[in-house]
């Protein structure tokens, strides 16, 4: 149990030793008090949170001072963090077809009472969207132990501008673009559609299409002679599907592949070179395949397209890949505590959920890189799960159990000429309309 909560220090204390000077101390007691899940007991209160992890009154200030008004990036952070992983060599990414998956999706904090803020997402529990703060997230997959451990690679912010969700999407689409690599594919569910990818030009994608998906082929069919020739390839519908009480039939497939896993039975009907239903066949359209995938333990088939000539295996093994995406907003929300949030400052508002998911991402990679923690004696086949982690941090008491590095302390300043107090308030009054 020591040597966990000793490596847990230790990747922290890394994670954010190259900040300024007290900045880092500051940090490090917060990303320590969002692991051990102090927001838990004081229901998303930062300061309450602080003060559980054993912290005075004057370190509590300057932590949320770092967090509040610290120079730091959230980039520098994730970079940080992806050169420990590779420094340990516990963290290995999956590779199916020669393509490493990089998972995309959004995610988002509810705020209802947040002034001034128009930013909305749809929450499925009330069947509407509601006031809440967005991010894109962009997440390399891979295992440590038995885990799947998802590793944040970027998290996109809303405009300032416009906080609402299309132009986010747009934002975090041109991020997939610069950043992915040749060897790696962007894995997409159903809330992104193909128009979107094609209009950021990203080519190398997963995509889960709709039950009622239908697309064109990419060549003309036959002229027979009379009428206008014609510019649209024929209709291609991937499954079958009833309207206003009668059946319209599936396309049939172009060919069909099957495979065994894990004792069960696979099988991929395919449609090869299609384009979207509003585009006319042209020999240099960039088109995709479908592949409608028989999974035995679901009802219906899975249904996905992709630009690019693959085994139906390896495009189902790559869209299984997305799934651990979402422990990080799960870890961050319910895991740490972080789903009530009470700052309102413009950069607060964007800093603390970021945090929070970054936090989550770490917390799930410490617990799969350990050794099974027990709740208690009745635990007897324990997982590497975050909880676990989390409840055993939360016994700890900081400052008297951990040897900082050099160069994560308090910076010694001279602040007697600085204001005090009320006086001291960052705040300025709106001026008032004429």
């Amino acid at each position: 149990m020591y040597s966990i909560i000793q490596t847990t220090f230790q990747s922290i204390a890394f994670l954010v030793e190259p900040l300024p000077v007290g900045t880092n101390l500051g940090l490090f007691y917060f990303f320590i008090m969002l692991l051990s899940g102090r927001l838990l007991p004081s229901r998303g209160g930062i300061f309450p949170g602080l003060q559980l992890l054993g912290l005075d009154a004057r370190s509590i200030r300057r932590s949320w001072s770092s967090f509040r008004y610290g120079k730091w990036d959230l980039s520098l952070l994730l970079n940080r963090w992806q050169f420990y992983l590779e420094s340990q060599n516990l963290w290995t990414p999956y590779i199916y077809g020669g393509y490493r998956p990089v998972s995309v999706d959004t995610t988002a904090f509810f705020r209802p009472k947040l002034k001034g803020h128009k930013g909305k997402h749809y929450k499925s529990q009330v069947g509407k969207a509601l006031k809440a703060v967005i991010f894109g997230l962009i997440v390399r997959v891979g295992q440590t132990g038995d885990e799947r451990i998802p590793v944040i690679r970027d998290i996109v912010r809303s405009s300032p501008d416009d906080v609402s969700y299309k132009p986010l999407l747009k934002r975090l689409l041109s991020r997939v673009h610069e950043d992915l690599l040749p060897d790696e594919m962007a894995i997409f569910d159903a809330g992104f559609h193909l128009k979107d990818l094609k209009t950021a030009t990203v080519y190398q994608y997963v995509l889960r299409l709709a039950r009622n998906f239908t697309a064109r082929r990419n060549v003309l069919p036959e002229y027979k002679g009379k009428g206008r020739k014609p510019a649209y390839g024929e209709v291609v519908r991937p499954l079958k599907r009833t309207y206003k009480g009668k059946t319209i039939d599936a396309t049939p497939p172009d060919r069909l592949e099957r495979w065994e896993y894990d004792g069960m039975s696979f099988k991929a009907e395919i449609w090869e070179n299609l384009v979207m239903n509003n585009q006319k066949a042209a020999d240099d359209t960039f088109g995709f395949d479908v592949y409608a995938i028989y999974d035995p333990r679901y009802k219906t088939p899975w249904l996905l397209a992709c630009p690019i000539l693959l085994k139906s295996q390896n495009i189902w093994q790559l869209y299984h890949a997305r799934w651990p995406i979402e422990k990080v907003p799960l870890s961050a929300k319910e895991m740490i505590g972080a789903n009530r949030q009470f700052v309102s400052a413009p950069e607060s508002v964007q800093r603390l959920p970021e945090l929070a998911l970054f936090a989550g991402s770490i917390l799930s990679y410490l617990a799969a890189s350990a050794k099974p923690i027990p709740t208690g004696f009745w635990d007897r086949k324990p997982k590497a799960t975050p909880g676990r982690l989390r409840r055993m941090l939360t016994s700890i008491i900081f400052p008297n159990s951990f040897e900082l590095p050099e160069r994560i302390r308090k910076k010694e300043s001279k602040t007697g000429h600085l204001k005090k107090g009320i006086k001291a308030h960052r705040r300025t009054k709106t001026q008032k309309a004429a």
